[in-house]
């Protein structure tokens, strides 16, 4: 009996949706406390409609090392 192959899991190259709630369980996983509706915000207007976990990953951890000026967007 022949062995089925598997193909090599490639989640880093899938894109997924960038919605609030994938963005609030990237932030439980990876930062100690919750993003603000501002943080959540700017990293949807950066990622746009769909980005891969990798790209959504590095962002929630970026937007906290910013400056709040650069996130907030001007009236």
């Amino acid at each position: 009996m022949k062995a089925a192959r598997v193909k090599p899991r490639t989640d880093e190259a899938k894109r997924i949706p960038v919605s609030e709630t994938n963005l609030r369980k990237a932030a439980l996983r990876l930062l100690p406390t919750a993003l603000v509706s501002t943080e959540l915000d700017y990293v949807q207007r950066v990622l746009g409609n769909t980005a891969t976990q990798q790209d959504i990953d590095a962002n929630v951890l970026a937007v906290r090392k910013l400056a709040w000026s650069a996130i907030v967007v001007p009236d």
